[in-house]
């Protein structure tokens, strides 16, 4: 007997679980449901397990979001393609629910099962679900449906086809606007697959409709469409119909559509082509770059690279360098900030002429901007106006406002700036970094903020890395050792940190000649602060350092400092020999 209830063991589980009233408990079995399904084989997963999920879909969210994920991996456990409209009826309850997650989730676990059920499968199982969804009573059946059209379509007989546009064109004038906001959302997926001569009509109809919607997150929505359809419709025909659409919706008089132009400005001039992009959408664009509204002027300061490369040199100068030069003095400071992260991008798209003339002007007064952010912004794509204008130039004009902001008062620009000083390093070459960059990184050395000693000292570090330890034994081992008689402690230490840095980039021989006898000779320190960190970068050069050397030199001395007066001083001093210790055993 017992051999014939094992099977009914699992499902009794999940029963039991399902109905507990620890969520914690649903949650598991919902994410076991695969392990359950293999135990009960398939055709009881079908006949028992499936309608129990149907019933049991009035559940917190969580497990029901659980619920509608598994479901969408789960045609191998109910015996593969052939029955995967088993799993159809538990998803489309989910598709009716309050909460937007677990209809989206279902509505994709859909879309998973349907792209692979057969096409005689899809007319009699799939094509029901989407009608019933669509003429459902509730506003969520609704929604799900719209998103649920682009797999049922292809597959349909043609009258069956007219049925389902006329039903989208329906969804797309529905009462609710969230409803409309759903069909708006798919149209581009749904249109993608409707015939080419039902799309010019039928579909461009809904469009029209929902350009004029009187809800502004419906129109918004729509704007994707035209993206979408762009791309779709023949470039005759998506200047008739595509193009005055975008140019009235950036006029719109709700910001967010105007913002939403500004944002997919690109892939709209994508879709109707470079000629009619310089036509009719620069207008559109400069009105965008002047909107009343920050959130616009931002969006638009964002993608102003990428619309210049579409236009030629001549009018990215008369029409978009104007308004690039008020927008470097915007009111906001994040549209500033927008401006300068993509401005740089301008300079090989203008050329050098036009770039020296132009936008130097423009990237100093965005230099000495008040706004950290808006600094740094330029700061970090120096190389793309490098390669446009030269080494010499760039140097004149823009580097002494970087060495200002080296000793800018806030010391988080004078840490920003550090950060970008491997990336400098490497965009203007060693010659040109000794020259005028050398001096600032040992200086940061010695500042009165913990945070830019320590990043000054990583620095070093990246430096050594980037120019090669012949040029780091030259120019920065000399300067930081030099550093070690500092009167002031805090830059003592800061000191034996650098060391510990540079020591695994300059290899055993150099830590060994050079680097090693400083930080023998700073145990004698009188500060135990620097006692204890001289045991811990000792620690750290074990590794590094020949065994001779850690044994004749390393090791007496933090025996030596194990028997300091000061607690924390022999803590550390044990710690490294006892590292030192397990290190010689494992060699």
């Amino acid at each position: 007997m017992a051999t014939n209830d094992e099977p009914l063991y699992p499902i009794a589980i999940l029963i039991d679980e399902l109905k507990n009233e620890d969520i914690q408990l649903r949650l598991n079995s919902i994410r076991r449901l695969s392990t359950i399904a293999r135990a009960l084989g398939e055709e009881r997963t079908r006949k028992e397990l499936i309608p129990f999920l149907s019933e049991n879909n009035d559940d917190e969210d969580e497990v029901l979001l659980a619920m509608a994920e598994e479901l969408g991996v789960f045609i191998p456990y109910v015996g593969g393609v052939e029955h995967a409209h088993v799993l159809l009826p538990p998803l489309e309850a989910l598709c009716t629910v309050e909460e937007t997650c677990v209809r989206d989730k279902a509505v994709e676990s859909l879309c998973r099962i349907g792209a692979q059920m057969k096409e005689s499968d899809i007319v009699d199982w799939f094509v029901p679900v989407v009608k019933r969804l669509a003429a459902g009573e509730w506003f969520t059946a609704r929604v799900s449906s719209c998103g649920l059209f682009h797999i049922a379509y292809p597959s349909a007989s043609d009258q069956l086809k007219a049925e389902l546009r006329n039903i989208y064109g329906q969804l797309c004038q529905d009462d609710m606007p969230m409803v409309r906001r759903a069909a708006a959302s798919n149209l581009g997926k749904f249109a993608a697959t409707v015939e080419q001569n039902y799309l010019k009509t039928e579909i461009m109809s809904i469009f029209d409709d929902l350009t004029q919607d009187d809800q502004d997150s419906v129109r918004l929505l729509a704007v994707e469409g035209c993206a979408a359809l762009g791309k779709l419709l023949e470039p005759q025909d998506c200047v008739a119909h595509i193009l005055p659409v975008i140019v009235n919706f950036s006029q719109d008089k709700s910001w967010r559509v105007r913002y939403m132009v500004a944002n997919q400005l690109y892939e709209l001039c994508e879709a109707v082509g470079p000629e009619h992009s310089r036509e009719h959408l620069v207008p559109a664009y400069v009105r965008l770059l002047r909107d009343n509204e920050a959130e616009v002027r931002i969006a638009a300061a964002g993608k102003v690279t990428k619309f210049c490369k579409i236009l030629s040199p001549q009018l990215a100068v008369q029409h978009i360098l104007p308004c690039v030069k008020e927008l470097s003095s915007d009111s906001s400071q994040h549209v500033r900030s927008a401006l300068a992260s993509v401005i740089m991008g301008m300079a090989p798209v203008l050329g050098k002429d036009a770039t020296i003339e132009q936008l130097l002007p423009i990237f100093l007064s965005l230099l000495k901007d008040e706004f950290p952010d808006v600094r740094l912004n330029i700061i970090s794509k120096l190389d793309q106006v490098n390669q446009v204008i030269g080494i010499d130039l760039l140097s004149q004009s823009l580097l002494p406002a970087i060495v200002e902001l080296a000793e800018d008062r806030h010391w988080r620009v004078r840490l920003a700036i550090i950060e970008y000083i491997p990336l400098l390093a490497s965009q203007l070459g060693v010659g040109f970094f000794d020259d005028k960059l050398g001096a600032l990184c040992m200086q940061w050395l010695e500042d009165k903020v913990f945070s830019i000693r320590d990043a000054a000292a990583n620095n070093l570090k990246r430096l050594a890395k980037e120019f090669g330890p012949e040029w780091a034994m030259q120019h920065i081992i000399p300067q930081v050792l030099e550093k070690i008689n500092n009167p002031h402690y805090l830059y003592r230490m800061t000191i034996l940190q650098a060391i510990s840095l540079l020591a695994p980039v300059m290899g055993a021989e150099i830590t060994c000649q050079k680097l090693l006898p400083v930080v023998i000779n700073s145990s004698k320190d009188r500060v135990p602060n620097i006692k204890f960190n001289v045991a811990k970068v000792l620690q750290a050069l074990i590794p590094i350092l020949d065994h001779s050397v850690v044994e004749k030199t390393v090791k007496p001395c933090l025996v030596e400092l194990s028997e300091d007066p000061d607690v924390d001083v022999r803590y550390y001093a044990n710690q490294a020999l006892q590292a030192c210790d397990q290190i010689m055993m494992s060699s």
